[in-house]
């Protein structure tokens, strides 16, 4: 594939690139606004770098093809590499210990262990309610957070944040943003500024990773010898992990475990808020699923399939892991009209591939019925991927979709939300894609 064959941005600047009306705070929203002017696979150039981007779904169907593509670490993702190691997410494919720790951790992700984790979500879904209870406006994003933090930390690990008793932010949570945003930003930002900013921000972020390290060494060292099933007992009893890549696994888990949940259950919230006949019908389902019980049991939030519709529709609009990248295995052509020379890589660019209007009908409009079964099956294949796709896809699907349900059913069922009227979506970008400033005030029905 070569560069003259794919179109770019107009307005190209020597050395820098493409960077001419982008914000370094919204490079995915820059570079869906120019997708949507040059097509299905376009590039942009950051310095000597040239980057092929995917947001047409038949191109992003065919990088879906296992036998000729593989995951490829890129951008902000190799980054990474820093907090997570050789961590599920941020492992090359070529690494022995993805694997490794993928076979281990399975069976925490049966519908067995699913079944035994549901007290413990119910319990700090509970929280949530209770510091809802108390009245007054709610930062949505912030509380989705607190909620899935909690939850991974406690079914994952045995380890509480105190998410919903602390009145400032636990100080792993400062530490993980902290090293969030230095990673995304650092092969942008950093050469652009100059090294004077780079070196002070450098130094901050070797501090955030020291801690994130000092913080899970002692959760690991508490757990020695304990046993349990949940994924840190599995990892250490299987005898297969060292200590450092169980550090990275932990530290892998409780970032991408909870800010892809907490941001897919936030749009939801968002759409929610501005979709009173949505809003009707989830509950409707919610009553006659769950009738009169006080706690939902694990079967009871299986069966909200609406609610699931309006999780999966939230993440079509603003899959929270935005994108990822494909490298070819060997020489081959995307398409059917771009060669792809053996290791050669473009980056899926989800929210373009999501509303692609060839695939999705009135691509902006929030429709939780395009994902009715008979919707689905309409569609072709390998057209919706908020998980990832592939052997690398997030093995913690089931996990994440279990807890929004139950989080969602519980707060539609309590609970109106009353929006601020002038809010306008804002999307905040770090790893994971977030609303920022919308807050809601809930009512008890």
């Amino acid at each position: 594939m070569t560069a003259a064959t794919i179109p770019h941005p107009r307005w190209r600047v020597p050395f820098l690139g493409d960077v001419l009306g982008t914000n370094p705070r919204t490079p995915v929203q820059d570079t869906m606004r120019m997708g949507r002017e040059l097509g299905p696979i376009f590039t942009r150039r950051f310095l000597d770098q040239e980057i092929v981007f995917v947001g047409g779904a038949a191109l992003a169907a065919d990088l879906a093809d296992e036998s000729r593509f593989a995951k490829h670490l890129a951008l902000g993702v190799e980054a990474l590499r820093d907090v997570g190691g050789d961590g599920l997410f941020t492992a090359y494919n070529e690494e022995p210990n993805w694997k490794a720790a993928h076979d281990v951790l399975l069976p925490a992700f049966t519908q067995s262990a699913m079944r035994a984790y549901h007290p413990t979500m119910v319990d700090v879904t509970a929280q949530l309610v209770a510091k809802w209870d108390r009245g007054g406006v709610v930062d949505v994003s912030a509380d989705m957070t607190n909620l899935t933090l909690e939850t991974i930390g406690r079914v994952g690990f045995g380890y509480s944040f105190e998410s919903f008793s602390r009145t400032e932010v636990h100080p792993f949570v400062r530490a993980m943003i902290g090293s969030l945003r230095y990673a995304q930003r650092k092969n942008f930002v950093l050469p652009v500024v100059g090294r004077l900013l780079g070196r002070a921000a450098e130094e901050r972020y070797r501090a955030d990773l020291a801690f994130l390290a000092e913080v899970v060494d002692e959760v690991v060292r508490s757990r020695r010898g304990s046993g349990g099933s949940d994924l840190l007992g599995l990892m250490l009893a299987s005898g297969e992990l060292d200590e450092v890549n169980i550090r990275n696994q932990v530290i892998t888990f409780l970032i991408a475990g909870h800010e892809t949940t907490s941001g897919a259950l936030s749009f939801a919230l968002y759409y929610l808020s501005r979709h009173p006949e949505v809003v009707e019908k989830a509950r409707a389902e919610i009553d006659a699923v769950w009738g009169s019980a006080d706690v939902p049991e694990f079967e009871q939030v299986t069966k909200l399939r609406y609610v699931r519709r309006v999780l999966d529709e939230a993440l079509r609009l603003w899959p929270t892991a935005p994108g990822f990248a494909r490298e070819a295995r060997a020489d081959t052509v995307l398409g059917g009209r771009y060669p792809l020379r053996a290791g050669q890589w473009a980056l899926v660019l989800l929210p373009l591939v999501h509303r692609d209007p060839s695939v999705w009908p009135a691509p902006e409009a929030f429709d939780p019925d395009r994902f009715a079964p008979a919707a689905v099956k309409a569609r072709p294949a390998h057209v919706y991927k908020p998980f990832g796709t592939g052997e690398r896809a997030c093995i913690g699907r089931q996990f994440a979709v279990h807890e929004a349900t139950l989080a969602l059913g519980t707060v539609l069922r309590r609970y109106d939300l009353v929006g601020v009227p002038d809010y306008e979506l804002r999307v905040a970008e770090m790893l994971t894609l977030k609303p920022d400033g919308f807050t809601v005030t809930p009512r008890r029905r």
